[in-house]
């Protein structure tokens, strides 16, 4: 823990770096960023000396030799959805928020690919490549908030991950940060490189080996036709069996959700989405594909 005298010395560094409107310090402003989407009392909280919130690679590595230097712990951090607790900070560190990385840098509809830093939101990235016919298929239950930097650290996936995998199946390069304020970039726009998989060591760190400051991510073609069908089931095991059922007929489906009974009655009278009241479970199944594949899954 720095003392005072230290410690004004390092907001004065790190001022220097991002500017002071780049910089929280005060307790009324670190109060937030001690939690993030965790159970309350799963995590252990703890305020951080400062945030700090760079826009460029070079401003974050210049954070974490200073951090290094001092001898500071240094917590990188998205949008705080996360549950594992991922983005609170060490007593007396120093967090880094990415939010103002932003940017989406290029789309490549040919490569189906994007250039995006760590702090764009992961819905967004989808909403501003939907127009070229692709998007970026791993779907976490905080899409609307969460970012792409805070999914590459937690390995995130969504109700699309059956078909489609999480997010270290959509990385093909990071950026990133080391713990000694070196840059590198990892991996690259080839989908099978020689060498060993850093990218894929990387994704899922929960920013313990480095700090992602880029991404080149895989975008998928939007699938010419989708269809959501519901079943109702008697009890979980039929449910369960069902779903053992489609699989091995060979249908894939996008997303494959399963409730019981309990989920059921909680659900229907608070959302009214029409879900059977007197089912012992249902299952919600996603099919995506031609139209031709669709039709044939419909019957």
């Amino acid at each position: 823990m720095a003392t005072k005298t230290v410690a004004g010395d390092l907001i004065d560094r790190l001022q220097r770096i991002v500017g002071p409107g780049g910089v929280h310090h005060r307790p009324a402003d670190l109060l937030v960023y001690e939690y993030d989407g965790s159970v309350e009392g799963a995590v252990d909280t703890a305020r951080p000396l400062a945030v700090t919130l760079p826009t460029s690679t070079e401003q974050v590595a210049a954070i974490v030799r200073v951090a290094r230097d001092a001898n500071l712990p240094v917590t990188a951090r998205g949008a705080g959805t996360g549950l594992s607790g991922g983005a609170v900070a060490r007593e007396g560190g120093i967090i880094i928020a990415l939010t103002r990385m932003d940017r989406v840098l290029e789309i490549d509809p040919i490569d189906h690919t994007a250039l995006v830093e760590p702090g764009v939101i992961n819905l967004e990235l989808s909403e501003q490549t939907l127009p070229g016919g692709h998007f970026f298929a791993p779907d976490p239950s905080s899409q609307k908030a969460c970012t792409i930097g805070g999914n590459v650290a937690e390995n995130s996936g969504g109700p699309h991950c059956l078909k489609y995998g999480v997010t270290t199946n959509h990385i093909l390069g990071l950026e990133v940060v080391l713990p000694d304020g070196r840059i590198a970039w990892l991996g690259g726009g080839a989908a099978d490189r020689p060498g060993y998989d850093l990218t894929g060591a990387l994704v899922g760190s929960e920013g313990m080996l480095g700090i992602v400051t880029k991404a080149l991510v895989r975008l998928t073609p939007v699938p010419a036709a989708t269809v959501v069908m519901l079943a109702a089931f008697a009890n979980i095991d039929s449910a369960s069996q069902a779903v053992t059922r489609i699989i091995g007929v060979g249908i894939l489906p996008a997303a494959l959700e399963m409730m019981d009974a309990l989920t059921i009655q909680a659900v229907e009278p608070a959302f009214h989405a029409g879900y059977p009241m007197d089912a012992g479970a249902v299952l919600i199944v996603e099919v995506d594909g031609s139209t031709d594949e669709v039709r044939e899954v419909e019957g």
